[in-house]
């Protein structure tokens, strides 16, 4: 794949803990590509010390490839992928929570599925692969099962984790859909109109994961779980495009 970029997109709401850390390690592990390399930071209207320290990064490291995009407001996860979207180069885009529940250290377990020509879509799963995961909520793994399985019924893919956040895709296949969900609906919708692409592939890999406690910051609730599966019925039935 020629002139590639690997595009990594970096929503972020009030997570001055850990963004300089999640940053760091995105260079640190992309620097030895043998493809260019884009950061997109989107603050989405964080209240916090967030935005000063992405900021302030990005003027200390001017020869880094690093797009900072402010939200004046809170809109979502979908929203900010959306925006990050926009300011992606040709090649492979990956999304990276601005915590540190996932690893920057797998990207190449993402992207080498598509750099070598095999699938078009890889997402990482929390529930295969031998790397260690962290145990937290048992609720919360039912909920995820339950999610994809009803997810695959419509789509019609074997998925086993459709609400991870690390996946990759070629842009191209990107450009083939309309996103729509500004919060955590985006990732129902998305792998709904993905798995209606005329010939696209869907790969897995096994990923670790390290989950935070709500104390830590985790944002995700139980509203969230509703709009998931009412989005899993809106995008593969009532609003296909």
């Amino acid at each position: 794949m020629p002139e590639q970029t690997i595009n990594i997109i970096i929503p972020v709401y009030n997570e001055e803990q850990y963004i300089l850390t999640v940053i760091n390690e995105v260079v640190a592990e992309s620097s030895g590509y043998n493809q260019n390399v884009r950061i997109i930071t989107v603050n989405d209207g964080s209240t916090d010390n967030t935005r000063v320290l992405i900021e302030d990064f990005i003027s200390k490291n001017p020869l880094l490839d690093i797009i900072y995009i402010n939200n004046e407001k809170n809109f979502g996860k979908g929203f900010s992928v959306r925006r990050g979207i926009q300011n992606c180069k040709e090649g492979i885009i990956i999304i990276q929570d601005s915590d540190l529940e996932y690893s920057p250290s797998e990207y190449k377990k993402l992207i080498n599925p598509i750099l070598q020509g095999k699938t078009d879509v890889v997402y990482g799963s929390r529930f295969q692969g031998s790397e260690p995961k962290r145990v937290l909520y048992y609720g919360h793994y039912v909920a995820n099962k339950m999610i994809t399985t009803l997810s695959n019924i419509f789509t019609r893919l074997n998925l086993s984790d459709i609400e991870t956040c690390y996946k990759a895709f070629k842009t191209s296949a990107i450009k083939e859909i309309r996103l729509k969900e500004n919060r955590f609906g985006f990732e129902p919708e998305i792998t709904a109109k993905l798995s209606r692409v005329k010939g696209i592939r869907f790969a897995e890999v096994g990923i670790s994961y390290f989950g935070r406690t709500y104390s830590e910051g985790k944002k995700i609730k139980f509203k969230d779980a509703v709009r998931t599966v009412y989005c899993i019925f809106k995008y593969n039935i009532w609003s296909r495009k």
